[in-house]
């Protein structure tokens, strides 16, 4: 597969080897002798491999410097040095070496925007205990956020699932440890969609009091279905009252 590939360096006799090899190979090639000529060009493509010269002068120091330090970079990459390296390169081991560098890149680099892609499945059946709630809590947080939905430190969903597995447990089940909960989290970049069910006998949703009203404010039912359909972009209940369905969609 053909490559793109930048190679700074002010060695020009080096440069013009490797740039020889590659292009052979059907690699497309770009040289420069500065890294600030580099990083312009970084700045308009996007290049698969950057072979640089470890010599550091001036030039290259300004270069490295950032006007954001703190500022992380959206690239992934990872380094493969050859520092102290005295013997000169032959051309089949240059070759492969460039190909195991390129299964690394696309087997731990290349492989995440990828994952983006696909959705996910993930169901939950426990016993009615709330000492199992946080785990799940936790790990599905954690898979919402890695597919992009949401920022777990900015966003509210926790506090909205937290509300929906409690009640199961001790509004639906009561409690009652031979009663299941059954959790259904389908995620994609686009969504996350939570089925939550019990055993229970269920209620009446519309029955549920508005804790908004003012003859209501001191009633403590009603606050967590109030609270899930806040934060929830969809809600929506079963007739029997005791499998709730919940969509969040993607945060911008």
């Amino acid at each position: 597969m053909p490559r793109k590939i930048l190679i700074v360096d002010d060695y020009d006799d080096l440069a013009s080897k490797l740039e020889k090899i590659f292009t052979a190979s059907g690699h497309t090639v770009i040289k420069t002798e500065s890294p600030e000529k580099a990083t312009k060009l970084k700045k308009k493509e996007r290049f698969d491999v950057v072979i640089s010269d470890l010599d550091v002068n001036e030039s290259t120091s300004a270069a490295k410097k950032s006007k954001s330090p703190n500022l992380r970079s959206k690239t992934r990459s990872f380094k493969i040095l050859a520092d102290g390296f005295s013997r000169d390169f032959n051309e089949a081991e240059l070759k492969s070496i460039f190909e195991i560098i390129l299964d690394s890149k696309s087997q731990f680099v290349d492989r995440e925007p990828q994952v983006k892609c696909v959705s996910e499945k993930i169901e939950f059946v426990f016993p009615s205990a709330l000492s199992l709630i946080y785990s799940i809590l936790n790990y599905l947080i954690n898979r919402v956020e890695k597919m992009g939905v949401v920022n777990a430190e900015k966003s509210n969903l926790f506090v909205a699932l937290d509300e929906a597995f409690v009640n199961a447990v001790k509004h639906g089940n009561k409690f009652d440890s031979q009663k299941l909960v059954r959790i259904t989290a389908d995620i994609s970049t686009k969504e996350a969609r939570f089925v939550v069910e019990d055993e229970g006998e269920g209620f009446d949703v519309n029955a549920v009091p508005d804790p908004t009203i003012e003859e209501n404010l001191l009633k403590s039912s009603g606050r967590g279905v109030l609270i899930i359909k806040k934060i929830m972009d969809e809600v929506s209940y079963n007739a029997k009252g005791n499998r709730l369905e919940m969509v969040k969609r993607l945060e911008k």
